[in-house]
């Protein structure tokens, strides 16, 4: 039988990765120590711990290979209209668009609705850990099992 202690914990266990907003890597560092020094205590808070750091490590690969693939796009753009010997000539043209800044924008906007989806997600896990259920993520890479 879960105790409203142990709720308590996995619920803030996925709270905590909010605090990213605050400290750097603390999306990471929130779970794991909240995890780490309450796994023995209960499966519950083991099983939520271990769904907040495997989604969290998920999205920060989700996000590398978003950003790897994205950024060349509007870089490739952007150093396309320099002439490094003529300064003259150093402009930017909106009116002829590249499908290059077509295809980056378009991974921008997936990179900012993965946002929007990892926060619904956070949410809901903490209201699932609240009530005493578990969850898992959807799109979640098993690391820790």
């Amino acid at each position: 039988m879960l105790d409203q202690h142990q709720k308590n914990i996995a619920t803030f266990i996925h709270l905590s990765t909010f605090s990213r907003f605050i400290v750097p890597f603390g999306n990471f560092l929130g779970p794991i120590i909240l995890w780490i020094t309450n796994k023995d205590k209960s499966e519950f808070i083991d099983a939520h711990g271990k769904q907040a750091i495997n989604f969290q490590i998920s999205i920060l690969l989700y996000a590398i290979i978003l950003g790897t693939l994205t950024i060349p796009f509007f870089v490739f753009k952007i150093f396309s209209g320099i002439n490094i010997f003529n300064f003259d000539g150093f402009h930017f043209d909106f009116h002829k668009a590249s499908p290059l800044l077509f295809v980056g924008g378009f991974l921008g906007i997936i990179a900012v609705i993965g946002f929007i989806m990892e926060l619904v997600f956070i949410i809901v896990a903490s209201l699932k850990a609240r009530d005493g259920e578990y969850y898992q993520y959807p799109l979640t890479i098993n690391f820790l099992k």
